[in-house]
């Protein structure tokens, strides 16, 4: 197979910030993938960098604020997304709002809103935020 056409496999990470009354940051993206869709801050690890300076790099960048990483939850693997049709291997975190002043980036996402588990199933997700939430919250039955 020529290397120009493998495959291109990414390898994401996500924030799940809880804070304190248990709601969740979901942001509505504005860009590709998953345009128009809510989902938790997150994107590609650059080469060289860990995966707890990625978490906190692109929270700052699309929602201005400074996480705590607290744990992986699990990872969702997605084939077929876009155009381009990546492969992703999504690692999702358990993450700690250390202050609660959103200042979001107009060029990744148009909205953002802390929700509770409750109001969950009002918010168009992907895939793979459905399984995360789904796993912290069973309740909601998405882990499946």
């Amino acid at each position: 197979m020529d290397l120009a056409e493998e495959p291109r496999i990414k390898v994401a990470v996500v924030a799940c910030i809880l804070d304190a009354q248990q709601r969740v940051l979901l942001t509505r993206r504005c860009i590709e993938p998953f345009r128009d869709l809510w989902v938790m801050p997150g994107g590609k690890i650059e080469a060289g960098e860990s995966i707890a300076a990625a978490l906190q790099r692109e929270v700052r960048e699309e929602v201005g604020i400074e996480v705590r990483v607290e744990g992986l939850i699990d990872l969702f693997e997605q084939i077929g997304v876009g155009e381009q049709q990546d492969h992703f291997i999504i690692l999702y975190y358990r993450a700690r709002p250390l202050s609660l002043d959103l200042q979001l980036n107009a060029d990744e996402c148009s909205d953002a809103a802390w929700v509770a588990v409750d109001g969950m199933s009002g918010y168009a997700m992907p895939p793979g935020g459905r399984y995360i939430l789904g796993k912290l919250f069973p309740d909601l039955g998405w882990a499946d």
